[in-house]
C-alpha cells in the first residue's frame, strides 16, 4: 500500500472505547461522510506515494480546524483555498490553521511540504469537556487513561515508512514534556525537535510571525 492508503486507513478505523473521566467527550470527527469523502482526497492528493516523511506531531484536533475537516491544521477555508479541495462546511478560519498554511507556502506550497512532511498529533482525536476543547494534558486522569490509544496510534503511524531520525513537536511546553517522556520509554525517534504552537504564536505573538516562520523553515528543512 501506499502512504495515502495506509492513512486513510489507520483514520477510518480508529476505535476509542477508553472510559473517560468526568464529563469529557470525544471528538471522532472521521465517523462523518463528508469527513472521509475529504480525507480521501486529501491524502490521495498529496501521499499517493511510498517516499517516506518527517513527522509533525501536535496535539489533539480542535474543534474548528481539524475536528471539523479530519485533516489537521486545516480549516475549511485552507482546504478549499490551498489544497484545492472543496467543501460544504462554513467558511470560518481557524488560527493555527492560517500560521500553518502561511508556513507552508514560505516553504514552497502544499505540493512541496506534503511531499516531506505529515502531520498528525499525540492524539489524532481530540476531546471537549462542557462543549470547549480540551487538551489531553490539561486533564491528568485523561492523559494517563489515554497512553494506550497514544503509543497504539504513534506505531501504527511509524509504521507507514516514517522517518525517525527527527520528529518535531508543535508546543515547547506540556505537549513536549509529554512527547520526550514517552520517546525515552518508547524510543520511537531520536530526536525531537520542539517548535512554538500554531495558536501560541498566533495569539501572542502575531507580530514576530514572520521571525516563527522563518524558524520554522529552517528546523523542518534540516
Amino acid at each position: 500500500m501506499n502512504i495515502a492508503e495506509q492513512i486513510i486507513s489507520f483514520l477510518f478505523n480508529l476505535k476509542f472505547d477508553h472510559p473517560l473521566p468526568h464529563d469529557i467527550k470525544v471528538m471522532h470527527p472521521f465517523k462523518d461522510p463528508e469527513v472521509k469523502d475529504v480525507c480521501i482526497q486529501f491524502y490521495n492528493k498529496f501521499y499517493d506515494d511510498k517516499q517516506p516523511r518527517k513527522l509533525i506531531i501536535g496535539i489533539n484536533p480542535g474543534r474548528f480546524g481539524g475536528g471539523i475537516t479530519g485533516i489537521p491544521f486545516t480549516d475549511p477555508v485552507r482546504l478549499q483555498n490551498d489544497c484545492g479541495i472543496e467543501n460544504n462546511w462554513s467558511k470560518k478560519q481557524e488560527l493555527s490553521s492560517v500560521f500553518i498554511y502561511d508556513m507552508i507556502n514560505a516553504f514552497g506550497g502544499v505540493d512541496a511540504f506534503y511531499k516531506q512532511l505529515y502531520i498528525t498529533a499525540i492524539s489524532p482525536l481530540g476531546f471537549t469537556l462542557h462543549n470547549k476543547n480540551l487538551n489531553y494534558y490539561d486533564d491528568k486522569e485523561l492523559q494517563e487513561d489515554i497512553k494506550p490509544f497514544i503509543i497504539s496510534s504513534m506505531e501504527k503511524q511509524l509504521s507507514f515508512g516514517i522517518q525517525t531520525n527527527r520528529a518535531y513537536c508543535l508546543g515547547e511546553g506540556k505537549n513536549f514534556k509529554y512527547l520526550q517522556s514517552l520517546n525515552r520509554e518508547m524510543k520511537w525517534f531520536k530526536e525531537i525537535v520542539p517548535l512554538a504552537h500554531p495558536r501560541f504564536i498566533m495569539q501572542y505573538r502575531l507580530k514576530k510571525k514572520d521571525e516563527y516562520i522563518k524558524h520554522y523553515l529552517f528546523q523542518l528543512q534540516h
